[in-house]
């Protein structure tokens, strides 16, 4: 089954009046999706978990076809920080290959118009020179604790390549950074650093901790956007992008993990002191992205680092209600 030809490029694509599918709507990208696609005049669809399975392929194709979404955004997927990657290996691989080939397939079977998969910055190489560019992509090694998700991600980049040449799909993808705020995972064992964080230096408050620990020297630097800001450049890159190559959306700033550490602090009102266990890894040396693709699309971030942590710690204190007492600091 061919589909028509894609989008012409440097045409806009309209999302008002569409079927705008957002997979993985109950996560922490796939929410923000949602709440940013309210303003687009469209109609948002969405499948819960427990009446659709994304790792089955006959479940997803009925569904798609049942529901016949003209638009398509990918944010399903299994996720976790670096004890989690380098935990459950096969999971992280397995399912998310599972996810992402059964809704691009499913997409291209029921005629999809456009279809934007969400993979992440650690499809690039360990050693990548910095700011990276979406042209690093398999130039070296990958960061050995999260290779097994890194490799569904750009599997999941070279699929949709591969059904926009074959068969003329409107499939892009675009990598973001490293992204925070409401609908965070704090599961110490499966977070990402800044919820991470977060929940430590709310904790060591509450009980009145001399010090707080973190994993590694604290010497990696790491980009952060907010999660919100991510879910209005997803739009702009829906409506504005249509090339084979992924692109990135990222901030264009990083600070090192004890810089992070200090700042959630502040934000938290942790006053005691920051130590490390350097027995834990650091994990990729430095991830900064190159935003040069989607500044020039016209886009960029509006939500100011510290800004954003305030906000992530208020929606923290707010989604864990065994969090105990915490105010913000002023």
């Amino acid at each position: 089954m061919e589909k028509g030809p894609e989008a012409a490029s440097g045409t806009p694509y309209a999302l008002a009046g569409k079927r705008v599918w957002v997979a993985g709507h109950r996560g922490m990208v796939g929410a923000a999706l949602v709440r940013r696609l309210a303003r687009e005049n469209c109609q948002i669809v969405t499948a819960d978990r427990a009446n659709l399975d994304l790792t089955r392929q006959a479940s997803v194709e009925a569904w798609m076809a049942q529901h016949r979404p003209q638009a398509v955004f990918i944010a399903a997927a299994k996720v976790g920080g670096i004890l989690a990657n380098d935990t459950y290996q096969a999971e992280f691989l397995h399912q998310n290959l599972l996810i992402e080939a059964n809704i691009i397939d499913a997409a291209w079977r029921n005629g999809v118009e456009k279809l934007l998969f969400l993979g992440s910055s650690c499809i690039y190489p360990k050693h990548a020179s910095q700011p990276i560019t979406e042209g690093a992509l398999l130039t070296g090694p990958l960061e050995p604790t999260n290779e097994w998700y890194a490799i569904a991600k750009i599997t999941g980049i070279k699929l949709c390549q591969a059904y926009r040449k074959q068969y003329g799909c409107d499939f892009i993808s675009a990598m973001p950074t490293n992204l925070y705020g409401p609908g965070d995972n704090y599961d110490l064992a499966t977070s990402h650093v800044i919820p991470a964080l977060i929940r430590k230096a709310h904790e060591a408050k509450i009980n009145g901790d001399a010090a707080m620990t973190i994993w590694g020297t604290g010497t990696p630097k790491r980009e952060f956007l907010h999660v919100d800001d991510c879910a209005d450049a997803l739009v702009h890159i829906m409506k504005l992008y249509s090339a084979p190559e992924h692109i990135n959306v990222g901030w264009g700033n990083d600070v090192t993990i004890l810089e992070l550490t200090r700042l959630v602090c502040d934000v938290v009102g942790f006053k005691g002191e920051i130590t490390s266990d350097r027995s834990k890894p650091d994990g990729t040396p430095r991830k900064l992205m190159s935003g040069e693709k989607l500044h020039a699309l016209g886009w960029g971030p509006r939500i100011g680092f510290k800004e954003g942590l305030r906000n992530a710690y208020e929606a923290f204190l707010t989604e864990r209600p065994d969090s105990g007492s915490g105010r913000l600091s002023a």
